[in-house]
């Protein structure tokens, strides 16, 4: 049995991050999709806790053809120092043998350990980006139909669009 790892944040799960996860399962039979920088929350960049993002993603995988028993959700906090990263994801997850990426720092550390490092190929990713995502609802646009549709649910039933909203506030409050 083939054993992969998605990495990536998830602040939010969009339609990019849904068709990743897709591509993944066409390549190994489980997938561990490892939550990082999960002890962030409440942040600009990082607006939803691990428990949101792990509810995010169970949502929009049942709700659409990608079967329950192929994945599970893994958070994993960030550690001080990057080069500790991989040992971490090695005695957090259960083995594996192909991790998906897109990000250039943790594909060089990982592949500096010797592990098999994969790119997954982007959905229109100027469209689908978290940070596009949650820009649009800074700026007040339409968000909704670059996340699965129950995401936009879930992130407004949450509060989330209210917390995204308030932290362009935050962040000038702290400008001065």
């Amino acid at each position: 049995m083939t054993v992969g790892v998605l990495v990536g944040r998830f602040q939010p799960f969009h339609n990019g991050h849904l068709e990743a996860v897709r591509y993944a399962l066409k390549k190994v039979d489980y997938l561990y999709i490892v939550i990082g920088s999960s002890q962030k929350s409440h942040e600009r960049d990082n607006p939803f806790t691990a428990g949101e993002r792990i509810a995010m993603i169970k949502a929009a995988l049942d709700a659409s053809d990608v079967q329950p028993g192929r994945w599970m959700a893994v958070p994993i906090a960030d550690t001080i120092s990057h080069a500790l990263w991989p040992g971490i994801l090695r005695i957090t997850v259960p083995p594996f043998t192909r991790v998906f990426t897109n990000d250039g720092l943790t594909t060089r550390l990982l592949k500096e350990q010797g592990m098999r490092v994969e790119a997954v190929p982007y959905l229109q990713r100027s469209s689908y980006s978290a940070t596009n995502v949650r820009n649009r609802i800074l700026e007040m646009k339409e968000w909704e139909k670059l996340v699965p549709g129950p995401v936009a649910s879930m992130v407004t039933s949450i509060g989330g669009v209210e917390r995204v909203r308030s932290m362009i506030h935050k962040d000038l409050e702290g400008e001065g």
